[in-house]
């Protein structure tokens, strides 16, 4: 058996953890910066400082690298640990949709994303595969734990419950661009028990 070490074929493709980091903050500085429809991966590759090869060994195509930076920036900040209660679900959960909505460069990224999924049903239908749903999956799961624990009806409309939860902040903060003042989460929170029929509240 040969002693020597093995080394990677001529021509692999080796993904740098450093490299990738770099990309993600390009790329959403860019967005935050420039819009979807003015990102080039040109421009994210300088801002890196890489070349347009490390892009490309990552992603076909710039829709392809802006849904994957956007799902792995927004998709952890919709995870809720179990505080054993839904009303302390309903607070982390609305905790951190307003850190999503309020990031400084999210919070400038979204308004544009939306007027241009708006105009490319593609793009639309790729975040809503990458970004969106998971980020449901996510919230089913805090109901589907109040259900569990008999805080919530068993014949929850989960969908309809999903988008009661979140539309009251979005419109606010994205929308209306009305800051949330102290103590607007936790009195949302109420509000969300009373209107999803909570038994304990």
């Amino acid at each position: 058996m040969s002693q020597h070490p093995r080394r990677t074929p001529t021509g692999a493709a080796v993904l740098q953890p450093h490299k990738t980091s770099a990309i993600t903050e390009a790329v959403l500085d860019e967005l935050a910066e420039h819009g979807y429809g003015r990102l080039s991966m040109e421009a994210v590759a300088k801002r890196a400082g890489v070349g347009k090869s490390a892009l490309y060994r990552r992603w076909p195509a710039k829709q392809d690298m802006v849904v994957a930076v956007l799902s792995e920036f927004s998709v952890p900040l919709a995870e809720v640990p179990d505080t054993g209660s839904l009303r302390g679900d309903l607070r982390a959960t609305l905790r951190g949709l307003h850190g999503w909505l309020t990031h400084p460069r999210f919070a400038r990224i979204l308004p544009d994303l939306a007027a241009e999924a708006g105009r490319n049903p593609a793009l639309a239908r790729e975040v809503e595969r990458a970004v969106g749903e998971p980020r449901r999956v996510r919230g089913a799961r805090v109901l589907a734990r109040a259900v569990e624990r008999g805080e919530l009806p068993a014949d929850l409309d989960v969908e309809l419950a999903l988008d009661l939860v979140a539309a009251p902040l979005y419109w606010r903060l994205s929308v209306r661009r009305v800051e949330v003042g102290e103590g607007h989460l936790d009195r949302l929170a109420e509000v969300l028990l009373r209107a999803l029929g909570a038994t304990d509240r």
